[in-house]
This record gives C-alpha cells, sequence and structure tokens, in this order.
C-alpha cells in the first residue's frame, strides 16, 4: 500500500492475480543471498554508495527502536537488485473499461468465494464489524481483489524490494520509512526475514500491506502472539478491518457504493465526486435504482459516479466511498472494489450499457490529453490513461464546449479540441 495506497496501479497490479483457490503454502526455505554487485552511486544520496547508504538506513533503524539483533539477522537480505528499480520505472499502466475490469475482477466466482469465507470466519468477521464497524463483506473484496483470499501475495524477498526502492531516487524517503517499518515488524516478532516474501513493491500479506500499514495496523486476532497477514485469516480480517476503520476513516452503519438509473437529462456536471447532494435531490432529478424504484426521501449525501460516462453504469458513491478511492487511487479499482464488495452482500449485477460504450483508442487519448495540457488544463502525466486528472480537465472542456459534461472523452471532444474553436480556462478553474 502507498498513501494512496498502491504502488501499482489497479490493471497493472491486478491483470496478473491468477483464479487460483489454493491456500497459502509455507515460507520458502531460507534463501542464500549472495553480495549484489554495486549500484551507481545514487544523487540523491549526494553520491553515496548503496553500502554507505544502507548503513545509514541502519542507523536510523536503531534510533527508531530497532534492535541490533534484528538489524543483524536482517542484514543477509538488505541487499540491492536493480531489476525492482528497473520494475517501479517501467511500470505500465493501460487503460480498460470499467465493465471489463469488473466484469473480471468482479466476476461471480470471486463474489462466491468472497461468501464462503465470510460464513468459514464467521466469527472474526462478526467481532470485526462489532469493534471497527466495517461490514465483512467490504473486508471480503478488498482480501479477494489483493490476493485470492491469500493464493496470490507475490513471491520476491521484501527486504531487497524496499531497500532497494529506498536507494533509488524516485520515491527513497518513502521507501526508507517502509525498510524501517519491515524491520519493526520482524524486532517485534511478527514475522522472520525469510518470512517475508511478497510483491515486488513490498506489500506484505493477504490484504498487501506495505510495511507501515502492517506496523500501525495489523493486530493479533487469532491470539498466538504474532500478527501474521500471511497464514492468519482471523489476523487478516482484524487488520484489515482496522486499517479501514481508523487508516481510512470509514463511516460505521453508512453505505458505500450503489447502481443507479440516471436520466437522460441529468444536469451531467453534477456528476462528480467532488459533487455531493442528498438523495432526495437526486431523486428529484429522475435519478432512481436500476429497476426503476425511487431512491429514498433523505439528506444522506452522495456523489453520481459514472465510470464510463453517461451511457455506462451509473452509481451512488457515498462518503464511505472514500475508502475505495485511499485504499488505491485508481477509480477503475476503488470503483471495482465497491462493486464487488455490494455483490457479495447480496446486490444484483449491474445492469450491462444498452449500447457498446465507445473509448478512444491509447494514442487517441494522449493527444487529447496533449491538447488539454496545451490549453492550460492539468491532466497530470500525458500517458494515455484517463486518469482523475484528465477526467477533470475532461469535465472542464466539456463545459466549454457545451457538450455533456459526464468526464468521458469522446471523439466529439477530441474533434473540437482539434479545431481549437473553444478557449480554455486557466488550468484548475470551471466557471
Amino acid at each position: 500500500m502507498v498513501q494512496t495506497r498502491f504502488l501499482i496501479a489497479a490493471v497493472t497490479l491486478f491483470a496478473c492475480t491468477a483464479t487460483a483457490s489454493a491456500q497459502m503454502l509455507p515460507p520458502p526455505a531460507r534463501p542464500v543471498a549472495p553480495k549484489a554487485p554495486s549500484p551507481r552511486a545514487a544523487s540523491c544520496h549526494n553520491g553515496a554508495s548503496f553500502d554507505r547508504f544502507l548503513a545509514d538506513v541502519k542507523q536510523q533503524a536503531v534510533a527508531a527502536g530497532v534492535s541490533q539483533h534484528t538489524i543483524a539477522e536482517a542484514s543477509p537480505y538488505l541487499v540491492y537488485d536493480q531489476g525492482i528499480v528497473n520494475r517501479d520505472r517501467g511500470q505500465r499502466v493501460f487503460g480498460q473499461l470499467f465493465t471489463e475490469f469488473a466484469g473480471r475482477m468482479a466476476a461471480p466466482y470471486r463474489m462466491q468465494n468472497g461468501q464462503q469465507h465470510i460464513k468459514r470466519y464467521a466469527a472474526a468477521f462478526a467481532r470485526a464489524e462489532k469493534e471497527y464497524g466495517v461490514p465483512p463483506a467490504v473486508i471480503a473484496a478488498f482480501w479477494g481483489l489483493e490476493s485470492d483470499f491469500g493464493a496470490n501475495m507475490g513471491n520476491l524477498p521484501t527486504l531487497k524490494s524496499l531497500v532497494s526502492l529506498a536507494y533509488d531516487c524516485r520515491r527513497s524517503e518513502m521507501f526508507v520509512g517502509e525498510t524501517i517499518a519491515a524491520l519493526k515488524i520482524i524486532d517485534r516478532g511478527d514475522l522472520h526475514p525469510d518470512e517475508m516474501i511478497g510483491s515486488w513493491a513490498g506489500e506484505l500479506g493477504q490484504t498487501q500491506f506495505l510495511p507501515v500499514h502492517y506496523v500501525n495496523y495489523a493486530v493479533d486476532y487469532d491470539g498466538d502472539g504474532r500478527r501474521d497477514l500471511l497464514r492468519s485469516p482471523a489476523d487478516v480480517i482484524g487488520s484489515t478491518a482496522n486499517y479501514i476503520a481508523n487508516g481510512l476513516k470509514w463511516r460505521r452503519g453508512e453505505p458505500w457504493l450503489e447502481e443507479i438509473k440516471v436520466p437522460a437529462n441529468l444536469p451531467w456536471e453534477k456528476t462528480d465526486l467532488t459533487v455531493r447532494e442528498p438523495r432526495s435531490t437526486w431523486a428529484q432529478l429522475g435519478v432512481t435504482y436500476p429497476d426503476g424504484r425511487p431512491l429514498p426521501n433523505d439528506n444522506l449525501a452522495a456523489s453520481v459516479l459514472l465510470p464510463m460516462g453517461r451511457f455506462g453504469p451509473a452509481f451512488l458513491a457515498y462518503p464511505n466511498f472514500a475508502a475505495y478511492t485511499e485504499w488505491n487511487n485508481s477509480l477503475i479499482y476503488s470503483t471495482t472494489a465497491g462493486y464487488l464488495a455490494s455483490r457479495i452482500a447480496g446486490a444484483a449485477p449491474m445492469r450491462k450499457p444498452s449500447a457498446p460504450v465507445a473509448q478512444l483508442p491509447f494514442n487517441e487519448l494522449k493527444e487529447l490529453q496533449q491538447l488539454l495540457a496545451r490549453a492550460g488544463y492539468n491532466v497530470g502525466k500525458v500517458d494515455g490513461v484517463l486518469g482523475q486528472q484528465s477526467r477533470t480537465a475532461v469535465k472542464a472542456m466539456q463545459i466549454k464546449f457545451g457538450l455533456p459534461a459526464d468526464s468521458w472523452p469522446t471523439a466529439e471532444l477530441l474533434a473540437r479540441m482539434r479545431g481549437g474553436t473553444a478557449q480554455a480556462q486557466p488550468a484548475g478553474i470551471v466557471r
């Protein structure tokens, strides 16, 4: 997990998630760590070699309370791996329609598996809901998406990944902190260094905690004296609930995501996660449940979320949906996670669009981003991927051109932008 949760964007992170159902195997035997070749001195460390940098990290760990015994025990695993850095710098996020991604990641088998796990570990789920206020379906959805309930947690040495990314200059400070946190996990007896096997970006366990989150939110739910997120389902359930409740500020007793049906004349500029209206207001605007039932006439605030524009699926996103976007800031992933949780909780499958929703090809979406950036809008990285900043810029330009402002890039918008017939507001300003 990163602060906006994962280092790997949703599609990259989960495209390789197998549909395995096997349970977690015992930890691999202690590897023999060969002497790693010395990397080129990193400029952000004043030219210090990796060995000098590592010595400083160890001093920081001791100052943070890590014992010398733990430092010595972990040292054979604190080696540099250029391959990890290359993977981090070369990670590719590619565009995918929400319905395609959700269709695969929130497939019926994963929903059913989630329901089965809730029954199997009913006592732990009930305790977690009572203590933290997080519904079992919410926990189970993240558990299923992150590792298929422990079947796919990664196979790379965590300490090597963390210290390599710490020495690299891209996010050095963050990963120094994560490295020290990993040493604290060892120091308090939760895991041994050779048990710390996970993803290449340093996440650990069945719900893929980065070490800082492991230290801060992992709980011993099975009473064995260890916080074991690799092998203890009870610890996984309690720790995930603790993180969602206290790290992501879950609001007890409130919904998170519900599918809706939107009218053709909805004020599209209101369809944004930054715009919240009472459900009574959305009802007055013609929003209903998919089967036509009216929304409750109350003041519970919600946003209308259109992950594929006005012709795709539509949802009411409640304040608790912010926990999903904090867990992973990819809109496709967060919406899929919320949808899967609703399915595990008993919601019907979402309606399929009445007609295919057109998606701009990669090169045209990248061109649109370039045109928006040239017009003064902040689209983030020009990468052919529709992130939140790009969606915000698309909406602003749609408003400028008088098009339905549903944040979905279209061929018509691109044609207008190529023609240059409208002048954009300065970046960040929408009138």
